[in-house]
């Protein structure tokens, strides 16, 4: 058994055991104690190891300052967060441009534990909502770069002064039975915000919020989301889309067995107006639970909110390949299904089948304009499509 020991005021990092095929290597803390810098140690000492590596934070409530854990490194790594971890709760004490917790470059990489990623945004920012602070000065709690091969695995992660989660590029990460905690009425708090990343899962989870409980950005193919709860928050969306220029497809993405209750929208794809061109293809929704939410089914191609954009000109952006089946529930809205396509480039492929979607003030109306649905099985959310 080799032993390694680091000393900082009543902090003690070591080396607890190496078993020939893996290094458990834990940090041990008093309260009070910045976790960051040691955390920091450890996975400079993991991250070279040849073999895999484990680092715990036990059970307890640290604060914890910024923490960047970059690759490559040459054997799988394990972060098991058993612990509450506590961010500064003034983000004038944290660097506006850097996130809170950033992985990135590293295959095989796995976060774990049971522990709570407690951004304290509930502190100064929620108060003082947009007014207060600008979101360029805010940082995300989780960031996750470039990973290859990993997973996201029991961890929550609370009260993220922006984005709870950000992911951009890589290929092969899993999220699963991961929790988002925010209030209804946090700004810009995004769940899980994916760009630019093949093939991603997000199941068993459950996410409440105050913005998208899960939103994806360009870039991203072969997603799937299959046993999630979204709520409160303002659903799933893919977009918005078209605003920038040299946006890549979005292309194969499949949410399943998926429940959404109480929030501002369900699932929706949105496209800024008079935009760059794009592409939104092969988007598939199937056996969805709506419990008393607004605007359970959206396509938006004039999204733009707060009148920040012109709508003399159609989106670019060019929707096709998209389904919804075995849509039910209730929607808070008079409209439940909205299909507002682009007057440029219509929408195509547009399936919808088996939707029994009620409005509890009368019947529910679907809105259909610049695409022809094709309709299947049963509908119960009559209008002009």
């Amino acid at each position: 058994m080799a032993t390694i020991s680091y000393c900082a005021f009543t902090f003690i990092l070591f080396l607890l055991a190496h078993f020939g095929e893996s290094a458990i290597i834990n940090v041990a803390a008093k309260a009070n104690v910045d976790v960051g810098p040691l955390l920091m140690k450890a996975w400079k000492e993991a991250c070279a190891a040849t073999t895999a590596s484990t680092i715990v934070i036990p059970k307890g409530t640290f604060p914890m300052t910024q923490v960047s854990l970059e690759g490559p490194c040459k054997a799988p790594v394990e972060l098991k967060i058993m612990a509450i971890l506590k961010a500064p709760p003034d983000p004038k004490n944290m660097d506006g441009k850097k996130e809170w917790l950033i992985v990135g470059r590293v295959d095989h990489f796995t976060l774990s534990g049971g522990g709570t990623l407690d951004g304290q945004g509930n502190v100064q920012v929620y108060p003082a909502k947009e007014k207060g602070f600008k979101s360029d000065k805010l940082p995300n709690n989780l960031s996750f770069n470039f990973l290859t091969n990993s997973v996201i695995r029991d961890i929550t992660t609370l009260n993220s002064k922006l984005f709870h989660v950000n992911v951009l590029g890589g290929k092969n990460l899993t999220f699963d039975h991961f929790t988002v905690k925010a209030p209804g009425n946090s700004p810009n708090t995004d769940g899980i915000h994916i760009a630019r990343i093949i093939g991603i899962t997000v199941k068993d989870s459950v996410i409440g919020t105050g913005d998208d409980c899960i939103s994806l950005g360009d870039g991203l193919e072969n997603l799937k989301i299959t046993g999630v709860t979204c709520g409160p928050g303002h659903g799933i969306s893919v977009g918005s889309l078209g605003r920038t220029p040299g946006e890549r497809p979005v292309k194969g993405i499949f949410v399943s067995n998926t429940k959404f209750i109480g929030t501002d929208n369900g699932v929706r794809i949105k496209t800024w107006p008079n935009s760059h061109p794009g592409v939104v293809t092969d988007i598939h929704f199937e056996n969805i639970d709506m419990q008393n939410v607004k605007n359970p089914i959206v396509i938006d191609q004039e999204y733009c909110p707060h009148n920040e954009c012109s709508k003399q000109k159609p989106s670019l952006v060019k929707i096709s390949k998209v389904s919804y089946k075995d849509i039910k529930g209730t929607s808070a809205t008079e409209e439940a299904v909205i299909i507002a396509c682009s007057s440029g480039v219509p929408c195509e492929g547009v399936e919808i089948g088996d939707i029994n979607l009620t409005f509890k003030g009368g019947a529910a109306k679907t809105n259909c304009s610049n695409a022809k649905p094709t309709l299947t099985g049963k509908q119960v959310s009559p209008g002009d499509l």
